[in-house]
């Protein structure tokens, strides 16, 4: 499957809660892996507003059970980061 086709899919928590549609996505080029969907586009935005994206707006790519129709996320602690490995993360994206 390629990146741009799960561009303006729904994603739900596998609780089924509606979370938001995919709008961007961050790409880990030294692993060459998607690591974070974005509900939001961060072009142009100061690093508060990326960093309350990175928290609040997206999903992290680990944590997506299924990509059919809708992008399904676990809510479980299966592969849920520590706040600490998520701040970061998030840290480590901003200043970049």
């Amino acid at each position: 499957m390629k990146i741009s086709e799960i561009y303006d899919m729904d994603i739900y928590s596998d609780g089924g809660q509606y979370l938001g549609e995919v709008r961007d996505a961050i790409i880990d080029l030294e692993r060459g892996e998607v690591s974070r969907l974005l509900m939001e586009e961060w072009r142009n935005a100061s690093k508060e507003e990326v960093k309350r994206l990175l928290l609040q707006k997206s999903v992290i790519f680990k944590n997506i059970k299924s990509i059919e129709d809708v992008v399904l996320v676990s809510t479980g602690n299966q592969y849920k980061k520590s706040e600490s490995e998520n701040a970061s993360e998030v840290s480590d994206l901003i200043n970049r």
